[in-house]
């Protein structure tokens, strides 16, 4: 199957029992075309079935190699069913899944678990980098964590800073979101941000906080309004309905989640909304994305 073919949970346990099954999908995916030396990109190598995984040699400058080599899944000590197991419960549980609950489903020790999610999490973050938003962008500021003490919340408490990109469609309504973790809610900031996440040209839309003044300045339309639901209840209204659903993604599933980690949960938050219409294909394009993708270690 390739990453756009559709799997309900039925197919993929009958497709991936075996770790034989599950290295050859990996190899399908890696090399869609065929071997590729990822030395010499020469396209012959011999098989050496010596070890758990087999070594695939290359015929020209003998380098070696596996399928998990140089993907998420490099050097692991964990089965291939486990970790396909894995993958496939985190890309369809759209509220997310826990390491504690994914340690005892997949019979593996808690630290091993948590590693393989946030591998799986570095995967989802790279992939959705590759991408920008265009057209009508909504864009604010939200901030994460729990409230200092006495309630205070936004600017100027010690919450982590977040912002939020939505991109509409024609009609209004939600197509693709981007959340970064940023140092401050300073104008360079938001230029740096729009400049890596929005296409040039495109409209804008946010408060009238001034630090996004600073966008009109750098290419993009900025419609600035003052956010009052009751007189202007449209205006941000699918941003922040997106950034409830994200705070209670991360406080009802993740508690006690601490700003070091927060990007990568935002990452899976984003992925997972911009991958909602198609269900039964969650498994191989997070599968594909994580062959795409360089490994990180515990530490």
């Amino acid at each position: 199957m390739t990453k756009k073919e559709s799997m309900n949970l039925i197919q993929f346990q009958k497709a991936f029992q075996t770790e034989e099954a599950c290295h050859q999908h990996l190899y399908k995916m890696k090399w869609s075309d065929g071997f590729r030396c990822p030395k010499c990109q020469h396209d012959r190598a011999y098989e050496i079935k010596t070890r758990k995984l087999p070594l695939y040699e290359c015929t020209n400058c003998h380098h070696q190699t596996t399928v998990t080599a140089g993907t998420v899944l490099e050097k692991t000590r964990t089965d291939l069913v486990k970790w396909f197991w894995a993958i496939y419960l985190i890309a369809h549980d759209k509220r997310g899944v826990s390491a504690t609950y994914l340690a005892d489903e997949l019979g593996v020790a808690y630290q091993t678990a948590w590693t393989i999610q946030h591998k799986v999490r570095k995967a989802m973050g790279e992939r959705d980098s590759m991408y920008t938003l265009a057209g009508i962008v909504e864009l604010d500021d939200a901030f994460f964590g729990a409230p200092t003490e006495g309630g205070k919340r936004g600017h100027g408490t010690d919450q982590t800073p977040v912002l939020v990109a939505l991109s509409l469609d024609k009609k209004g309504h939600p197509k693709y979101l981007k959340m970064q973790v940023i140092p401050d809610v300073k104008g360079v900031t938001l230029v740096n941000f729009a400049q890596k996440s929005i296409e040039s040209g495109s409209t804008i839309t946010s408060d009238k906080y001034r630090s996004y003044k600073a966008l009109a300045k750098e290419g993009f339309n900025h419609e600035a309004k003052l956010f009052n639901p009751a007189d202007n209840p449209d205006h941000l209204k699918w941003l922040h309905t997106v950034i409830s659903n994200a705070k209670a993604f991360i406080g009802g599933t993740y508690h006690g989640l601490d700003s070091k980690h927060l990007q990568a949960y935002l990452d899976e938050f984003c992925y997972r909304f911009n991958r909602r219409a198609i269900k039964n294909e969650l498994f191989n394009r997070l599968a594909q994305c994580c062959v795409s993708s360089t490994t990180l270690t515990y530490n």
